[in-house]
């Protein structure tokens, strides 16, 4: 399963980017994210052209959420793709790259008053509004600063997208909008168009949940926004104009999984939304979606240095089974631990051996911290180069300083070259926030 740039070079090892694996960690060291960035380009237009090609009243947004630096912001301002933040930091990440703010979605369930000051002094184009609370506060500050606010409204649209329950947000019961079933998104759609000329309500927004491996909650949640449409309409006289639909769609973790390619998707949504237009009586709205996962994750890879390899018995057959250790885990991948991701590895400097033997990678914490629980991979020895493939969506992003860890480099790899996007964490930058108090203090 070798991914976007990914090949085996002449000497056996993992290439990616025209860079050989196992040379960029000697170079930065391991753990390491390396981030394909033709990939990421490559995946930016292909979504936005095979959608443009079907419905050309669209528009992208990355959901920076699964990976966001300085420099991932420039990327996908390239590529012509906008941006979905939710919180104070990404949004600032974002105004620290030169981000175009009109092109920015600010998401989240609790936008602190700091959050919606920054979104009103900064021009973000779109604020996703949660609840009525959030709405009254917004409009507050935005009629005292006697500024106009772009608004969509988020709304549950009463889906179970059958993916893992932590990743699930579309379904009834969730802290994410207002529910279209009991009437609170109506109301709140109703208080927000009399809040004009500081509130300007253009659309309605859903999402429902993430690593979706077909399009059929999408063409579900896409029937169900369309008839809310339809609602809105006969009850206030307005029609929404723009609808957005998030994102959520799957990549491979693993080689057996199979999710709709970037031009079956686009038929089968596009195909689903004409068909709700029509049935509902609905003039075409803009299309809205973002994507996150499906753009970058298949396009990051994490090398990790093998340690110790351990063998033990087991009740059930083989009888044995084979620990090998690395020089991360959790606080670099927590998803394995979250939501019981699974994930494949290569032998980076023996990619052709053949993969032979089964075994656990086990991470270094003091915790159980498997990684992988069980992987088939060619013979592996101390001081090989383990290489953990689709990690570019919820691990760099993820990372933390659990066990005083220090947080990886990330490398954008292109053409042969190699460029540091995030350095490494120091020792010193692991203490840096901590204070002795003077009571504390040695004499």
């Amino acid at each position: 399963m070798l991914l976007g740039t990914q090949r085996v070079n002449a000497n056996g090892h993992l290439e990616i980017g025209g860079c050989d694996t196992v040379e960029l960690a000697r170079e930065f060291g391991t753990p390491l994210y390396i981030m394909d960035e033709e990939t990421i380009r490559e995946n930016c237009r292909r979504y936005r052209q095979v959608f443009e090609a079907r419905y050309p009243n669209n528009d992208i947004s990355f959901a920076s959420k699964a990976f966001l630096n300085t420099a991932i912001c420039r990327v996908v301002e390239d590529e012509g793709v906008g941006l979905d933040v939710a919180s104070a930091g990404e949004l600032y990440t974002a105004i620290q790259a030169g981000f175009p703010m009109e092109r920015v979605l600010f998401h989240g369930n609790y936008k602190s008053q700091e959050e919606l000051e920054m979104a009103l002094e900064y021009g973000v184009g779109i604020v996703v509004v949660d609840n009525r609370f959030e709405l009254r506060q917004l409009a507050s500050m935005a009629k005292a600063q006697g500024k106009e606010q772009r608004i969509l409204i988020r709304v549950t649209p009463g889906i179970d997208p059958h993916t893992h329950r932590r990743i699930s947000v579309g379904q009834e019961d969730t802290k994410f909008g207002l529910s279209v079933a009991n009437g609170d998104a109506l109301d709140a759609i109703t208080e927000a168009l009399g809040m004009a000329p500081h509130i300007h309500l253009t659309g309605i927004h859903c999402h429902i949940g993430s690593q979706l491996l077909d399009a059929g909650t999408h063409e579900q949640a896409i029937d169900i926004m369309v008839a809310f449409m339809r609602l809105i309409a006969d009850t206030t006289g307005w029609t929404p104009e723009d609808l957005d639909i998030g994102g959520g769609l799957g990549i491979r973790y693993l080689h057996t999984q199979n999710p709709p390619s970037y031009e079956q998707f686009a038929d089968q949504l596009i195909g689903a939304l004409k068909a709700s237009l029509e049935k509902h009586g609905v003039a075409a709205p803009r299309l809205l979606q973002e994507p996150g996962r499906a753009l970058v994750g298949e396009a990051g890879t994490t090398l990790y240095t093998v340690g110790p390899i351990k063998h033990v018995t087991i009740p059930e057959a083989p009888g044995k089974r084979t620990y090998v250790a690395i020089d991360g885990g959790m606080s670099d991948n927590p998803r394995p631990q979250l939501y019981d991701a699974l994930y494949e590895a290569l032998v980076a400097n023996k990619m052709g051996e053949p993969k032979n033997q089964k075994v656990r990678v086990a991470g270094k914490h003091c915790e159980t911290d498997i990684l992988i629980p069980e992987v088939t991979i060619g013979d592996v020895d101390p001081g090989d180069i383990l290489a953990v493939q689709s990690t570019g969506a919820y691990n760099y992003v993820m990372a933390s300083n659990y066990n005083r860890f220090r947080k990886p480099a990330c490398v954008f790899v292109k053409d042969g070259q190699a460029d540091l996007v995030s350095r490494r964490e120091t020792l010193d930058d692991v203490v840096r926030l901590d204070i002795i108090p003077e009571r504390l203090a040695k004499a």
